[in-house]
C-alpha cells in the first residue's frame, strides 16, 4: 500500500470517529436534557379533575370551562372539560361514570335529575372521589357542595321584573329548556310564585325547548299560533330567548311582545341593544367554574368549604348595559 493511500485511509478513518463521537454526544444531550423536562412537565400538576358540562359547545358552558381552566393553571390542576355535545342526561350519566372509573381525582358536575344522578353521585362519592355540583345542584345527594345561581330566586326575580316592565298585565308563555331538569324546575316555580299574586298576570303556555334556540323557536311559533293573545315570553335558558327574539322579529311584534329571557350570550345583548329583548337574568359562569376548582382543592386538602355557594343574579336591561368610550353599548364579557 502507497504511503497516499495510507494517509487516506487515516484521515477517514479518524472522520469517521469524530462522526460518531459528534453522534453520542448529542444523542447523549437529548436524552439527558430534553426527557426529564417532558417528565417534570407531567409532573407538574398536582391533581386531576374532570368538568362534565351539560352541552360541551354550549357559549354558557364555555364561560364556565374558562373560569375552571385560570383556576387549574393557577393551582397546577390538570382539568378534563367532557361531556355530551348535545343536552343528554344519559351520556352525561356515562361521563361520569367514565370519569370515577379512572379514579380522577374531583368531579365537577351538575344535579340535573334526582332521580338519576342522585344515586350516581352517592357511589362515586363512595368510591373516594369527591363530587362539587355546579350551576345546577344534586341537594339530597351526598355532593361535598355546590356552587351556583339561586335558581329559584333567579326565576323570582324574573317574574318580579316582568311585572314591572308589563304594570302587571300580561299574558305569558313560557319556554323553558327541559321539564326534567332541577335548575329549570325551580326556575319556572320562582317565576310563578312572583307573579301568581297579580290579578293581571296570566300564564298561558309553558313548551320545552331541549336546550335548542331552533326549538326555542319552533315553539314561539306554535304558541303565537295557538294563542295570539300572549305578549310576553320568558325563556328560562340562555338559547330560549334567542329563539323566541327571531320568531318576534319574524312576526315584527317586537313593540308588541315582552321577553325576559337568561344570560348575556352575544346575541342576547344585541336583541337588547334593539328592544327585542327586554331583560335578562345575569348569571356568573365564569366565577362559578373558577369557584368549583378552589373548592376542590381545598376539599381534598380537608379544609372545610361551605356547602352552598350562591353566586351573583341580577336583572339587566338596556340600560344596565356598560357603554363603551363612544357612548355605545358595550358588549358584555
Amino acid at each position: 500500500m502507497s504511503k497516499l493511500s495510507i494517509m487516506a485511509y487515516t484521515f477517514g478513518a479518524l472522520l469517521f470517529l469524530v462522526s460518531f463521537s459528534m453522534s453520542i454526544f448529542y444523542g447523549y444531550k437529548v436524552v439527558a436534557h430534553d426527557l426529564p423536562v417532558e417528565k417534570k412537565t407531567q409532573a407538574k400538576f398536582h391533581y386531576h379533575f374532570v368538568l362534565v358540562p351539560e352541552e360541551l359547545d354550549n357559549e354558557y358552558w364555555r364561560l364556565v370551562e374558562k373560569g375552571a381552566k385560570e383556576a387549574a393553571k393557577e393551582n397546577g390542576v390538570m382539568l378534563e372539560y367532557t361531556g355530551p355535545k348535545q343536552a343528554n342526561i344519559d351520556d352525561h350519566l356515562k361521563t361520569i361514570e367514565m370519569s370515577a372509573a379512572s379514579k380522577v381525582d374531583g368531579i365537577i358536575t351538575q344535579g340535573l335529575s334526582d332521580e338519576q344522578f342522585t344515586p350516581l353521585i352517592n357511589r362515586v362519592e363512595a368510591g373516594g372521589i369527591p363530587v362539587i355540583t355546579i350551576d345546577t345542584d344534586a341537594s339530597n345527594s351526598n355532593r361535598r357542595a355546590y356552587i351556583g345561581t339561586d335558581n329559584y330566586l333567579s326565576g323570582y326575580l324574573a317574574g318580579k321584573a316582568l311585572i314591572t316592565d308589563t304594570k302587571g298585565q300580561a299574558n305569558v308563555a313560557i319556554i323553558t329548556g327541559s321539564f326534567y331538569a332541577n335548575h329549570q324546575q325551580q326556575r319556572v316555580k320562582g317565576f310563578r310564585d312572583a307573579v301568581k299574586v297579580e290579578k293581571g298576570i296570566h300564564i298561558v303556555d309553558v313548551e320545552e325547548s331541549e336546550i335548542s334556540r331552533v326549538r326555542a323557536a319552533e315553539k314561539t311559533y306554535q304558541i303565537l299560533q295557538a294563542h295570539p293573545e300572549v305578549n310576553a315570553f320568558f325563556g328560562t335558558s340562555a338559547l330560549d330567548d334567542i329563539g323566541i327574539a327571531q320568531v318576534v322579529e319574524q312576526y315584527k311584534k317586537q313593540d308588541r311582545i315582552y321577553i325576559i329571557g337568561f344570560d348575556t350570550l352575544p346575541e342576547t345583548l344585541e336583541y337588547i341593544r334593539k328592544g327585542t329583548i327586554k331583560a335578562t337574568v345575569v348569571q356568573e359562569p365564569y366565577e362559578m367554574g373558577y369557584g368549583a376548582v378552589k373548592m376542590m382543592i381545598d376539599l381534598i386538602k380537608g379544609k372545610s368549604v361551605p356547602p352552598i355557594i350562591h353566586t351573583n343574579t341580577r336583572i339587566m336591561r338596556l340600560e344596565d348595559l356598560p357603554l363603551d368610550k363612544h357612548g355605545g353599548v358595550e358588549e358584555s364579557q
